[in-house]
């Protein structure tokens, strides 16, 4: 398809995929890879879009990727930044202990890391400070919210 705000359209391709084990399974894609690119690359390509579906499931569940609660792009950035920084330990953890654990998943890296990482002494009322905290700390922007939009609370 061309929109005529470029000078040439691009060349696109549809990829039609059956699978070896289910023949009544059917995939489709498009892709924008360039015009010389072998069918069997672009089966391959296709065929690696479960492993990176996995990585999220996998980024979701074991490193909080989807567990995020920021109020601008660079917390944002932060928190993805160390989501990919726990999925690159442990994707190094799961290659350096294959041969002894084939089946070591992430799951079972936050599971040992749990258990084996030493534990602050947290009182009950730490607990309860850190929330106060947390409260004024809320409240203070919501004031200050109602202040931009000049809004006095009474």
């Amino acid at each position: 398809m061309w929109d005529r705000k470029e000078a040439a359209g691009h060349c696109w391709h549809l990829i039609v995929r059956r699978e070896c084990g289910s023949p009544d399974t059917i995939k489709y894609s498009l892709s924008n890879a360039p015009a010389e690119t072998s069918p069997e690359r672009l089966a391959f390509m296709q065929g690696q879009r479960y492993w990176v579906e996995r990585s999220f499931q996998d980024a979701k569940g074991d490193c909080g990727m989807a567990d995020y609660q920021v109020r601008s792009w660079a917390g944002w950035h932060h928190h993805m930044a160390m989501v990919m920084i726990a999925m690159l330990f442990m994707a190094e953890e799961r290659t350096a202990q294959h041969a002894d654990t084939p089946l070591l998943s992430g799951a079972d890296i936050v599971t040992l890391l749990k258990h084996f990482l030493p534990k602050i002494g947290v009182t009950t009322e730490d607990v309860f400070e850190q929330m106060r905290a947390r409260h004024n700390k809320r409240q203070s922007v919501i004031d200050t919210a109602y202040l931009r939009q000049n809004i006095i609370l009474a």
